[in-house]
């Protein structure tokens, strides 16, 4: 509970503040200073999950009947994304091998652009080192999040308000957005675990709400106190991925990690710059969708700003899946080179 009450403070402060998605951002702030200071923070493993099937919810209510028609206009953009992620993967790599010193293994599954969990298991079954590839990845995350709002309400001109546009208050929503909501989590989860999709909780949960919202069974949309615990949650919990780890290791982290960082993001606004010229998307969507950050956290960033969150979060879930199955095969390839 720590490290919940940290969270709130930090998500609190930034929305005092004023600052971009303050309830995700500033829990995030709060519990990695924490961690760094050595303070006894945990995950909150207990509420992390049904929080996390809130935000699957509520990244599904962006899915409209609009969106299978525009999925056609999406070839040129995927086609943008598997190169962004051949080069950004290529670029990160060799950093970490060549400036950060890093072993191969280690090197190769840090610097490829893919989930956490998913490289962290394939990095240790590959001889690399588990520790440095989770604090990276958490870094990589980490940075994302908290620099990228801001360049996009600085290069888009829309500022990003105190919370996503979500629903009308607990008190003042109808029973049927509750009884909707809780129905979107229990199927979600059902249905997650059924089909094994990764990050399921998320996933499963959004995959339901979004084929409710598309077929126009419901427009609900999750109250903004419920979202708001959740984004603390979210932040939270990123923030203590940092915590057993010592201050030394992970400020060394952090700073390979800006060097890191910069290139993805420069790589990130390359191709979306390029892909903007041959698609009906824009280079702020483009950079949403490419940008190396979390699915759950880009799509909170889309759904600020008011871009459409079914095309950043579907080009996520494709990233993360492109990443996952050809991770092991590229790395088999560059060990017998």
């Amino acid at each position: 509970m720590v490290a919940i009450a940290l969270g709130a403070l930090g998500g609190w402060l930034f929305a005092s503040l004023r600052l971009p998605l303050p309830w995700m951002l500033g829990s995030m702030t709060a519990c990695t200073v924490a961690a760094i200071l050595r303070v006894p923070i945990g995950a909150p493993a207990v509420v992390r999950p049904p929080m996390t099937m809130v935000i699957g919810v509520m990244l599904g209510t962006g899915f409209t009947s609009q969106t299978l028609g525009s999925i056609a206009t999406w070839g040129s953009t995927i086609i943008g994304l598997a190169g962004f992620i051949i080069v950004s993967g290529a670029a990160c790599v060799t950093y970490f091998r060549r400036i950060a010193g890093f072993d191969v293994p280690t090197a190769f599954f840090a610097g490829m652009p893919g989930g956490l969990v998913e490289m962290v298991i394939l990095g240790e079954h590959k001889g690399g080192d588990a520790g440095k590839i989770a604090l990276v990845h958490s870094a990589r995350v980490l940075l994302v999040v908290l620099t990228l709002p801001f360049l996009m309400q600085l290069m888009s001109g829309v500022s990003l308000g105190a919370r996503p546009q979500v629903g009308l208050s607990v008190v003042d929503a109808p029973w049927t957005s509750h009884a909707w909501l809780l129905l979107s989590v229990a199927a979600g989860a059902i249905i997650g675990h059924i089909l094994r999709l990764p990050a399921r909780l998320l996933l499963g949960p959004m995959m339901v709400s979004a084929a409710v919202h598309t077929l126009g069974w419901t427009h609900f949309v999750p109250s903004y106190e419920i979202v708001n615990v959740a984004q603390v949650v979210l932040g939270t919990t990123i923030g203590c991925r940092f915590a057993g780890t010592s201050p030394s290791e992970i400020v060394r982290i952090l700073v390979l990690s800006l060097g890191s960082t910069f290139i993805l993001l420069l790589i990130t606004f390359l191709f979306a710059t390029g892909i903007s010229h041959s698609s009906a998307y824009s280079f702020v969507p483009l950079a949403l969708a490419y940008s190396p950050g979390g699915l759950a956290e880009m799509s909170l960033v889309a759904l600020s700003l008011g871009i459409d969150v079914a095309f950043v979060a579907t080009h996520h879930i494709i990233r993360v899946v492109f990443v996952m199955i050809g991770a092991g095969p590229a790395f088999t390839i560059l060990e017998r080179r």
